[in-house]
This record gives C-alpha cells, structure tokens and sequence, in this order.
C-alpha cells in the first residue's frame, strides 16, 4: 500500500503562490500515475491535475488550467503542484493520490490518498 502525506498548504492572499508537496512511500513511485485534487467546503472533491507514470498531463480544464502546475520527482519520490495567482475560489483541502491504472481525471482510478492539506486564500 502506498502512503500519501501533502505538505505546503496554509493562509495566503489573492494573487500569491503556492507549492504544494505530497511524498511517497510504499510503492514504485515511478510506476504511478500521480494526481492533485480538492474539495470545498460544501463541495464535491475536483480533479485538478495528473502526471502519468509514462509523462503524460491533464488538468482540470476550467479554473485552474494556466495558474497551477504539476511536476513530479522520482528521484525524491515526490508529486508537486505549484499554484500561481491563487484566487479565493481556490480555498479547500488539497489531496494528491497514486493510482496504477486508469484515466487520470476519474478519481475512481486512484486506490491510495493523503490526509490533505489545507489552502485558504484570502481575498
């Protein structure tokens, strides 16, 4: 089973940047297919971006495509999202997850997540 723990998030203004960490252990990071999603209070959890384990990426193609980015180390063994000109719309817990198989968008591809982080942007 893989283990998931984000770090990076916190209290920002509107128009700040944000890098978002999640590491990873317990698996061949190499092989997944890593993802970022989130969720709002009141909300439904989003699909915000994913890095295939081959290099292929998808983002949410409405708000976020432009402004946030995903990266990945495998040396590190490390998913990154870097989140520039945060809005206050953007406020909620970000998770990332790992999935072996599936399309990268669907979060029913993913079988292990982190605990979340939590970004709140101020307006």
């Amino acid at each position: 089973q893989v283990q998931l723990v984000e770090s990076g998030g916190g209290l920002v203004q509107a128009g700040d940047s944000l890098r978002l960490s999640c590491a990873a252990s317990g698996g061949t990071f190499s092989r997944l297919n890593m993802g970022w999603f989130r969720q709002a209070p009141g909300k439904e959890r989003e699909f915000i971006a994913a890095r295939s384990w081959i290099g292929g990426v998808e983002y949410n193609t409405g708000s976020v495509k432009g402004r946030f980015t995903i990266s990945r180390d495998n040396g590190k063994n490390t998913v990154y999202l870097q989140m520039n000109n945060l809005k206050p719309e953007d406020t909620a817990v970000y998770y990332c997850a790992s999935s072996v198989t599936g399309p990268l968008s669907y979060e029913n591809s993913y079988d292990s997540w982190g605990q979340g982080t939590q970004v709140t942007v101020s307006s």
